[in-house]
């Protein structure tokens, strides 16, 4: 009897500690940390042209070869830009439900122009000036995925979002973030806002004390690569269509940046060392806020905001550009680094996509006979109003051209007792005899143009009546609203709208695929990976292949 109970004693204790063990050494119910980023203005065909020059142990190639990707994603809106793109990743929504019609948007209620993130009844916390730093998510109508995360969490999760842009941190990390870190290019300095905090922390100081653009300023910006890697993937280095960022007697590498020291902040945007900024602010937040060390899962947004300076102002054919995704793909591989040493391999979820892409430089399509053009928005206003004055007698009818639609002074309409209708109807055949323009009409009889339906469905998803003009316009393919130098985005074709999407780590399966996924799905699926509820306004689709 006694051996009986002894071994009884024995077998319980056994099972015990093997139930133990195994709990012990059960993988994660949930990740530790979740990193999300986005690549400002990146096109989806730079994974593909660029990848024989990403290293194997650069963060391109580790998402690439180890995790899934998702390489048919599109935008289900326009206009096609920052403020938009990061709001769309991070709620699942689109500007007709969360309100953030363009970086920019005439308010149709308040009269007047308003920037996305502004805010005059918040403070900046660090900045002097307070001007840049009097911003907030206020003027996003729906919640973000790191709100969801809060609020499953009963606020326990930590969520901080960095980017060098104001509309690149604060939209992503959501109303309730417990901060949000931006770059004031008139100080070289991250700041915030009372929306979030009344001082900085230390460890934010710490860094603004550094003086790190000042440093990067003292390396100028070589090439990274030989120069014939170069020639084989851009045109020549030196080229009449793209900007002189730096000034007019540097038109090619290598560029002298320390003439910059201490005078302008801002130049430092367009070289890759703006990412470098970000890297840091990233790595210093991981460590100092003990990210992924919390009993709930935590949130690091981040998006790099230096590749879109630097292809709006060189193009995606440029030594610029490819040496600045060269060197990003070598730092993100260091941070992914940093994140295995902070919290094991596997123990977190990074996803990395773009707000949106961009169109080639007209006159580079030009120089191999593609379609192109351009389209001067500011001398078309000008002459519209001229020609509305022809036929009204009043001045500034039109008063603003913004994310390709046209808004009117309503009151000013009223007041003269012009009728709107036959306003409208001046100011579309007016723009309808433009070369650049392919079509233009009344945004409020959009869903009765005899127009293709995918572009139709952007169109209606980008609308909000309150922060819209009256009457859109679209542009011909291959055009742009722009100068001779340079280029931009915001339009519906693949040019600007087909996005990279890269997941990898916790929960994430290997693999990839062609079907067509949308922005809208970045939210939906990291809420079904965390098993918490959508963003608010969310109307994307779980990606089932991506989750194991």
């Amino acid at each position: 009897m006694k051996l009986f109970i002894t071994s009884l004693f024995v077998l319980s204790s056994l099972i015990s500690f093997a139930q133990k063990n195994k709990k012990e050494n059960a993988p994660l119910q949930k990740p530790k940390l979740v990193v999300g980023i986005v690549l400002d203005q990146m096109r989806w065909d730079y994974l593909q042209r660029f990848n024989s020059l990403f290293k194997s142990n650069g963060g391109f190639k580790r998402m690439i070869n180890n995790g899934f990707s998702c390489d048919n994603t599109m935008l289900p809106y326009t206009p096609s830009v920052t403020a938009c793109g990061h709001t769309c990743i991070y709620t699942g929504s689109v500007p007709n439900i969360h309100g953030i019609t363009g970086n920019d948007w005439y308010d149709n209620a308040q009269n007047k122009n308003v920037y996305c993130t502004e805010d005059t009844t918040v403070n900046g916390v660090g900045d002097v000036s307070g001007k840049a730093g009097k911003q907030s998510p206020k003027n996003m109508l729906v919640t973000s995925i790191c709100d969801e995360l809060r609020l499953a969490t009963n606020f326990k999760s930590k969520v901080i979002g960095i980017a060098a842009k104001d509309r690149g941190a604060i939209l992503p990390a959501g109303h309730s973030a417990n901060a949000a870190y931006w770059y004031n290019k008139e100080t070289g300095s991250f700041i915030s806002s009372t929306h979030y905090m009344s001082a900085l922390p230390t460890w934010i100081n710490d860094i603004n004390n550094r003086k790190l653009v000042d440093s990067f300023y003292k390396l100028g910006w070589q090439t990274s690569l030989p120069k014939e890697t170069y020639l084989q993937y851009c045109t020549s280095d030196e080229k009449p269509y793209e900007n002189k960022a730096f000034g007019k007697e540097q038109v090619t590498f290598p560029y002298t940046l320390n003439q910059f020291i201490n005078k302008d902040y801002n130049k430092i945007l367009t070289t890759p060392y703006g990412n470098s900024l970000t890297i840091e602010m990233a790595k210093a937040a991981l460590l100092n806020e003990q990210l992924g060390k919390n009993t709930a899962t935590d949130f690091l947004a981040i998006s790099f905001s230096s590749t879109d300076y630097i292809g709006h102002s060189y193009g995606p054919n440029s030594w610029e550009l490819l040496d600045c995704y060269v060197r990003l793909d070598e730092e993100l591989g260091k941070f992914f680094e940093l994140l295995d040493a902070q919290l094991g391999a596997n123990n977190y979820t990074v996803f990395l996509t773009a707000d949106h892409a961009v169109a080639h430089i007209p006159a580079f399509l030009q120089e191999h006979k593609l379609p192109n053009g351009l389209f001067d928005e500011k001398n078309v206003l000008k002459e519209l109003n001229i020609k509305l004055k022809e036929s009204f007698s009043v001045d500034s009818l039109a008063i603003e051209m913004e994310n390709y639609q046209v808004s009117f002074n309503l009151k000013k309409m009223v007041a003269n007792n012009v009728d709107a209708t036959k306003v409208y109807a001046v100011a579309i055949e007016y723009l309808k005899t433009n070369n650049a323009v392919a079509n233009a009409f009344c945004l409020k009889d959009l869903m009765l143009q005899p127009m293709n339906n995918t572009v139709k469905q952007m169109l209606a998803n980008g609308y909000y009546e309150q922060r819209c003009g009256q009457i859109q316009f679209i542009l011909r393919p291959g055009y742009i609203d722009g100068w001779n130098t340079g280029t931009t985005h915001g339009l519906w074709n693949p040019y600007d709208a087909h996005i990279p999407l890269l997941w990898y780590g916790w929960g994430v399966k290997k693999g990839n695929t062609h079907r067509e996924t949308y922005m809208t799905d970045i939210a939906a699926t990291v809420a079904a990976l965390l098993k918490i509820q959508m963003p608010s306004g969310c109307v994307g689709k779980v990606i089932e292949e991506v989750i194991k």
